[in-house]
């Protein structure tokens, strides 16, 4: 298993060996048809973060947590009768205390110290980011497994344990109460400032987009912890619990955050209703025009980016110096209607962040619009933990810098510590969207950056030390996909910069 999450990874199965057929019989359906006056408040106010200027203000992004509240089996039974209020008492009951290794998710000493590095490092950031994907990987058959073995009979084959009943609804009840408790963890650590979010395939109760059902028992829970009262409620419930899309206009700021739910563009789903797709894709040109209109600036969030799984695409599909196919994260009809609805926006988007591969990464998606990939907490796919703290320009509202945090997993550290800061690493200054093209101009024929790049992009994992032996680092030879992926998000350019590179 790798980081790129394709319709060939197992993130993307659904209880180990359950079909898309049974997976969409489970599902029952498909989808239907503090005030940021902070904002200005916080600038020149970037707290431990080291890169806030008199212009700038810090936002704190974090993804993937990937919480794996079975670290430690034998707490299993109480957690499952435990309100989650509780659940931190039943964790600290375990004797694991060391955080989760690499190859591992998060466990809830890693979840901990995640979130205090958060905490400690956030600064006077108004709001804090997260991109995506609370539950761990495997989370619903590891539940099953444990229930089965708890009332000592054999479980059922995968795709019979949709007709248990009983089990499926104690998997979906625990799900929300980890739902739950990761909400209420991470507000108690961030203090009253909104948490924008979007959602990622994991969080689901199979693994592999939010269900319907999902989605209809956890709206609230996301807007009573995370949002504060930033959306309207009753449009964030309508787009929430038909999609899991939302938008938000936090009081007294000049942004717009649209957070996507791009799980429904991807390959695996095609089984899925298009006017599901279309709708949200309509929704978001209306939202386009509504922040232009108002003069806001866009913040766009997501979980799965467009363009080339790149892991994929490098171990799979490039066997040579040329090849004709390539592994790609969305479907390419939903990709371009994507592309041409920015298109028809110049300007708008500020911010663009992304997450899902786990790793520290770069897109460039649109002429003018990059992404940002933030590094994964979870230690899953071999790289490091980490996060990001950016330094927004106050007038722009689009970053100019960030640091990257890290936990090294080779030194076990007591905390998260300052990894690297972009300006200096990659000795480039001004907003970060054109310094990033600059770089990815850069990376091609500059040995030292693209050595730099290529340490980041696992936050600083040493690979001559062992993780689990399933983890290829990049090398000379398959460096042309991660390079041409960082620049081209089609198809067609990716595999001609490949072939030309």
């Amino acid at each position: 298993m790798r980081n790129h999450h394709s319709n060939k990874n197992p993130d993307f199965r659904v209880v180990g060996d359950l079909g898309r057929r049974d997976f969409l019989r489970y599902t029952a359906g498909t989808f239907a048809g503090v005030s940021m006056g902070a904002l200005v408040a916080a600038c020149g106010g970037g707290g431990d973060t080291g890169i806030a200027a008199a212009s700038t203000f810090p936002v704190a992004v974090f993804s993937d947590i990937h919480f794996n509240p079975y670290y430690d089996t034998s707490l299993f039974n109480q957690l499952v009768l435990a309100d989650p209020s509780q659940w931190a008492g039943v964790f600290n009951q375990s004797a694991i205390t060391a955080p989760s290794a690499w190859g591992e998710d998060t466990n809830y000493p890693s979840l901990v110290l995640a979130l205090a590095g958060v905490k400690q490092n956030m600064g006077a950031s108004p709001l804090v980011i997260f991109t995506g994907d609370i539950l761990g990987h495997y989370f619903s058959q590891t539940f099953f497994n444990l229930y089965y073995a708890n009332l000592h009979v054999t479980a059922p084959k995968p795709a019979d344990i949709v007709k248990d009943t009983v089990a499926v609804a104690a998997m979906e009840a625990f799900a929300d109460n980890t739902v739950t408790f990761f909400t209420d963890l991470v507000r108690s650590s961030v203090g009253s400032v909104p948490v924008m979010f979007a959602l990622g395939n994991a969080d689901s109760y199979l693994g592999a987009v939010p269900e319907p059902s999902f989605l209809a028992k956890n709206a609230q829970t996301f807007y009573d912890k995370f949002l504060q009262n930033t959306a309207d409620q009753t449009e964030f419930l309508t787009t929430f619990k038909s999609g899991g899309y939302y938008s938000a206009e936090p009081a007294g700021s000049n942004v717009m955050v649209i957070a996507l739910n791009t799980l429904m563009f991807v390959p695996f789903l095609e089984g899925f209703e298009q006017t599901a797709v279309a709708a949200e894709l309509t929704w978001l040109d209306a939202r386009f025009a509504a922040a232009k209109a108002a003069g806001k600036k866009v913040w766009l969030l997501m979980h799965v980016p467009p363009g080339a799984d790149i892991y994929t695409t490098a171990t799979t599909d490039f066997k040579s110096s040329q090849t004709s196919t390539a592994t790609m994260m969305w479907e390419p009809a939903y990709q371009a209607t994507f592309l041409q609805t920015v298109l028809k926006y110049p300007g708008l988007i500020a911010m663009t962040l992304a997450a899902h591969t786990h790793m520290d990464e770069f897109r460039i998606y649109s002429p003018g619009n990059v992404l940002e990939i933030t590094p994964s907490i979870t230690p899953y796919f071999g790289n490091n933990p980490g996060f990001r703290v950016f330094s927004i320009d106050k007038d722009s509202l689009k970053p100019v810098d960030y640091i990257s945090f890290n936990y090294d997993l080779a030194s076990n550290p007591p905390q998260f510590n300052m990894y690297y800061t972009f300006s200096e690493a990659y000795a480039l200054r001004g907003p970060l969207d054109v310094s990033l093209v600059q770089l990815s101009s850069q990376l091609i024929t500059n040995k030292e950056k693209q050595a730099i790049y290529r340490a980041h992009y696992f936050s600083g994992h040493n690979y001559s030390i062992p993780a689990t032996g399933t983890f290829k680092q990049i090398t000379d030879s398959d460096w042309p996909v991660y390079y041409c992926g960082s620049g081209n998000v089609t198809q067609q350019d990716l595999l001609n910069c490949i072939n030309s590179y």
